[in-house]
């Protein structure tokens, strides 16, 4: 009874800081404006998000590997909150400038590199003992309580934003993380690295799973070239929407396919994580996203098919994350585990933060269609290339020359 629990908790506070998050995601942009009236702010603590996270593997090492209980996790939540207090404090008490929104973005992120990876490795170790596979399970119900706030979030933060303004919902953020972090003190489950007594000292380093790994090598490269790619679905589309006179219907077409898919995909995922082969599903998802940013350009005259195409993309994801959960689940335990969850999140999130830093001036460049050709097509190459398929092809045409051998020598 104890492991549901702690279960339910940890699924219900990602649910509720996603919440808060999703809300402000809206919000925030529209505050950095109003306060600071020049666009170029908007994307400020976006961006110094970005930084803590790019730099985790070297200050980030030890730290995670203390964060084996919830009241550790909790801790961090607190931090991220201090972060999430920064601009609706200095805006109630004077004026938000983009120092603010640099400390932010440093400080949510310091704790967002912490947490997310933390919390996941965390609840794979408090599911263990339910047998096997039952850690990827929980981990697909953790993402599908993620991609139901990409739902509910938007449209309630846009009513909030009209009825009362864009400020409550930064207070409300806060409020949310808050909440979370109070929830994670009641966790009573200690993760596995406490539990046998592992020293700090002797946290791998992240290359040195990547080494040890094979499979999850192949994975994080994948998801690397995934999220590296990213801007040219979210970027592409609203560029593209403005050069064919309808700006902003393409992009909120294809967010609103890709949400519904992801979100039937995340229901999906719970049941078949331990049925689907782990290697081949995860590069399955990355070909099928690419080959649905190939196929955008040429839908572009019917905002449906825009988001039927986009669904379809949207519906592989979350089955490729729960593969690539049950592979870190499975292969990796204790200090390990942590850092494979930290090395994952750390070159998806840190190849998405890359791809749009730089992702307007390409699109700039070669124009948004061919931008969005030239990503799937990368996407799917990395999943042939790093998927089971063509290690399979050369250890069967190394085993065919093996036993052609003898027979060319007698």
């Amino acid at each position: 009874m104890g492991i549901r629990r702690d279960v339910t908790i940890m699924l219900t506070t990602t649910f509720v800081t996603w919440m808060g998050q999703r809300a402000t995601a809206v919000a925030l942009p529209l505050v950095a404006l109003a306060e600071t009236g020049s666009a170029w702010t908007t994307g400020l603590v976006g961006g110094a998000i970005g930084v803590p996270l790019l730099t985790s593997a070297w200050w980030a090492r030890g730290l995670r590997q203390r964060l084996t209980t919830g009241p550790a996790l909790a801790g961090v939540l607190a931090v991220g909150v201090l972060g999430l207090l920064v601009i609706p404090v200095a805006a109630a008490t004077g004026t938000v400038g983009p120092l603010h929104l640099v400390a932010a973005g440093l400080i949510t992120g310091s704790a967002n590199a912490l947490s997310g990876p933390a919390q996941r490795a965390l609840l794979s170790d408090i599911c263990d003992p339910l047998g096997s596979g039952a850690a990827a399970r929980m981990l697909a119900w953790q993402d599908l309580a993620h991609r139901s706030s990409m739902i509910i979030a938007p449209p309630l933060a846009g009513w909030a934003i009209t009825a009362s303004g864009p400020f409550p919902l930064l207070w409300a953020e806060a409020a949310a993380g808050a909440v979370g972090a109070l929830m994670l003190l009641t966790v009573r489950a200690t993760g596995t690295a406490a539990a046998s007594g592992e020293p700090a000292a002797q946290a791998p380093a992240l290359r040195h799973v990547l080494t040890e790994h094979p499979d999850i090598r192949r994975v994080v490269i994948m998801g690397g070239v995934g999220g590296l790619a990213w801007f040219a679905f979210t970027l592409g589309l609203a560029i593209l929407g403005a050069e064919t006179t309808r700006p902003g219907l393409l992009i909120s077409a294809g967010m609103t396919g890709y949400g519904a898919g992801s979100l039937a995909g995340a229901l999906l995922a719970p049941v078949l994580a331990r049925r689907l082969p782990p290697l081949a599903t995860a590069a399955t998802g990355w070909i099928v996203l690419g080959a649905t940013f190939v196929m955008l350009p040429t839908a572009t005259s019917s905002l449906p098919t825009i988001g039927v195409v986009a669904a379809l993309g949207g519906f592989s994801m979350p089955l490729g994350i729960a593969a690539v959960n049950r592979l870190i689940t499975t292969r990796t335990h204790g200090a390990h585990r942590r850092a494979a969850f930290a090395v994952e999140a750390l070159v998806h999130d840190g190849a998405v933060s890359v791809g749009l830093l730089v992702g307007g001036s390409i699109i700039g460049a070669v124009g948004a269609g061919p931008t969005l050709l030239v990503a799937g097509a990368g996407q799917i190459a990395a999943g042939l290339l790093a998927g089971p398929w063509l290690r399979a092809a050369l250890r069967d045409g190394r085993c065919g020359r093996a036993s052609e051998g003898p027979r060319l020598r007698s």
